[in-house]
């Protein structure tokens, strides 16, 4: 049984001896058709999961959470009580959006008045409630490393109450099920990377698992660096993989990439197309190490940013609470900055305390680190000699909020993005969804972008919409903008705030190929001319994009024929005098009154089998309906 902090000191739970406390009504649920509650889980091993979504260590126990649930998914049901830390996260919204980048597939109860969290005495995030099939509290656990402490745990279960017959094995009557959302060109942008030189723009797409590399001024997509399959795969671009990538530095025709999910940064050698690992095996780093360590076995802890300075690539080591530093001549990496305790303390490099840093930028003297989880703006010095850790803006651990001002007055709410340009350092304030402005001369924050509500709006300042900004670039007066749960990349005049919508062009290139084909039920058809029809049904209040083409591609035989869509319906006549089959790639472009600035899409494989008859019919139709990729023949 795992120990829990008030067990520690003294106040001991027995197994089963206390009822689990049944959640409150009225709370809000995710991935589920009805609200749970813990009666109908009797019979069932139940782990609740306290976490909240900006989380580090939250997030680094998603997939083994997710080992647990296949390796006993016929007994055990994981739930996520969301317990949010920051404002931001309370909103119902945001843990919809944030479910969805982690790819959480549980149920998960929006726990906004931390009523949950108080009934279980819960102190920490993450944390952790084992609960037994007759509905009594067996044990508790604080922290990472979830799988093998629960593993032989619950295995010891399942035999004790196995014997008793208090085990069921049927399948939740429950309907656990991620709800329908729409596929877009991005998914979830974490970082971008502007190349004034080269006139190139750099996007991590995170949830893609993938790099774009377009052209900055038209949106022509030049290059896709990876598959878009999640691993840790190098060799040619088109075929190497990577796990949510996120920041990225630029060397000349080298680009280095934090490969967040891979514990990893790689390198793409941007003339030859072939990807390499520069440091990590994919596996999370458990040791805090200080002294110079050579690359080649060395392991990383959620690398979120890149930095390129003095000859030294930084990284924004989000897991460890630190900053490292990779002699990219020399081979080796060491601490930087951080003593890996998570914290708000300035002083000497290594004796300072981070907390996630997830966002780089530098000038000759400094780096900018946005040091989310303390909600604040630190400069570390870039000379490891004598160097310091110090404040910019903000101030602990739990001072958090939207407050223009100076210095230790100022209140950010959990930024990611940081850029330093034109004497001035730029924030990505990512729970407030704005943008700010610090003057380094007087470290006077003020907002120059984007509002407390989010959205996806263009426009002048205030009037600018953004939802969770959270990586940012500069090159010729603009702030290029990872605006993360719009799915797109904003552009920002730093003299006129005014705000608009970068857009790609070339977009087919964005699409995966789909490896799976429908085969649809046999139609029986006359011989001679048979009309096909096709009709596309979108989702309510959405509407064909008329910046993109949507169409299929019909296959018979040898022949490959071309069918646009017109007002959502496709035809073409065909003259068939033998039993065939017809193949049809279709690819829907769409935009949503809600979010009407960004490309969704919708493609299917389909094949029809045509049987000749003559007591059959001369027409063939299909509706294609997106929201749920369903397929009606007739």
């Amino acid at each position: 049984m795992a120990v829990s902090e008030s067990q520690e000191q003294g106040q001991v739970i027995k197994p089963g001896s206390l009822n689990a406390p049944e959640f409150p009504e009225g709370l809000d649920w995710f991935n589920v058709d009805h609200p749970l509650r813990m009666h109908e889980l009797r019979g069932k091993i139940v782990l609740l999961d306290f976490w909240t979504h900006c989380c580090i260590n939250c997030m680094h126990v998603i997939d083994e959470l997710k080992l647990l649930e296949k390796k006993y998914s016929e007994v055990l049901v994981v739930i996520g009580v969301h317990s949010a830390k920051f404002t931001t996260e309370k909103n119902t919204r945001s843990i919809a959006q944030a479910i969805l980048r982690n790819g959480i597939e549980h149920p998960v109860v929006n726990d906004h008045a931390m009523q949950i969290w108080q009934e279980y005495a819960v102190r920490a995030w993450p944390s952790f409630m084992l609960i037994d099939p007759k509905g009594k509290v067996l044990g508790t656990h604080s922290g990472e490393r979830v799988f093998d402490l629960f593993d032989g745990v619950i295995s010891q279960m399942i035999d004790h109450y196995d014997n008793l017959g208090e085990i069921e094995r049927n399948a939740l009557t429950i309907d656990v099920s991620p709800q329908w959302t729409p596929a877009t060109l991005l998914s979830f942008p974490g970082k971008v990377l502007a190349d004034a030189e080269g006139g190139r723009l750099f996007i991590a797409d995170t949830n893609h698992n993938r790099i774009i590399v377009a052209d900055m001024e038209d949106g022509k997509v030049l290059q896709v660096l990876g598959s878009g399959k999640a691993g840790l795969k190098d060799g040619a671009a088109s075929n190497a993989r990577f796990l949510k990538p996120q920041g990225m530095a630029l060397s000349e025709e080298t680009l280095y990439i934090a490969d967040t999910g891979n514990h990893a940064v790689r390198q793409v050698d941007l003339a030859a197309s072939t990807v390499s690992t520069l440091i990590g095996d994919g596996q999370q780093d458990t040791e805090w190490e200080s002294q110079p360590t050579p690359l080649e076995g060395k392991r990383l802890n959620s690398p979120w940013d890149l930095e390129l300075a003095h000859g030294v690539l930084f990284v924004a080591m989000a897991g460890n609470h630190q900053i490292y530093g990779i002699d990219l001549e020399g081979g080796y990496i060491a601490t930087h900055a951080g003593s890996g305790r998570e914290d708000h303390v300035d002083g000497p490099l290594l004796a300072a305390a981070l907390a996630q840093p997830s966002g780089l930028s530098s000038n000759d003297e400094d780096l900018f680190v946005a040091d989310s989880e303390v909600s604040s703006i630190r400069a570390v010095a870039l000379d490891p000699r004598g160097g310091h850790v110090k404040t910019v803006v903000g101030k602990g651990l739990f001072d958090f909020g939207d407050q223009d001002g100076t210095g230790k007055d100022v209140r950010l709410q959990h930024p990611i993005g940081v850029v330093f340009a034109e004497n001035r350092i730029f924030v990505a304030d990512t729970f407030n969804h704005k943008i700010k402005s610090i003057d380094l001369q007087t470290l006077q924050a003020v907002a120059v972008a984007g509002s407390d509500q989010a959205g996806l709006q263009d426009g002048i300042g205030e009037n600018a919409r953004f939802h969770e900004p959270s990586g940012l670039s500069y090159a010729d007066g603009k702030l290029y903008i990872a605006d993360c749960n719009n799915h797109v990349i904003r552009i920002m005049d730093i003299r006129t705030a005014e705000v608009n919508t970068w857009n790609l062009k070339d977009i087919a290139k964005l699409i995966p190929e789909l490896e799976e084909t429908l085969v649809l039920d046999q139609q029986i058809i006359k011989p001679g001319e048979v009309k096909l029809r096709i009709k596309v049904d979108l989702p309510v209040d959405c509407e064909f994009n008329p910046q993109a083409e949507s169409g299929l591609i019909l296959s018979i035989e040898d022949r490959m024929i071309p069918m646009p869509f017109e007002d959502g319906t496709a035809e073409l006549t065909l003259d068939i005098t033998d039993s065939t089959q017809i193949e049809l790639k279709t690819m829907v472009y769409f935009c949503s009154a809600e979010l009407d600035e960004v490309c969704l899409f919708y493609h299917s494989n389909l094949e029809v089998p045509l049987q000749v008859d003559s007591t059959g019919c001369s027409e063939v139709y299909l509706a294609l309906t997106v929201e749920n990729s369903t397929v009606t023949t007739g």
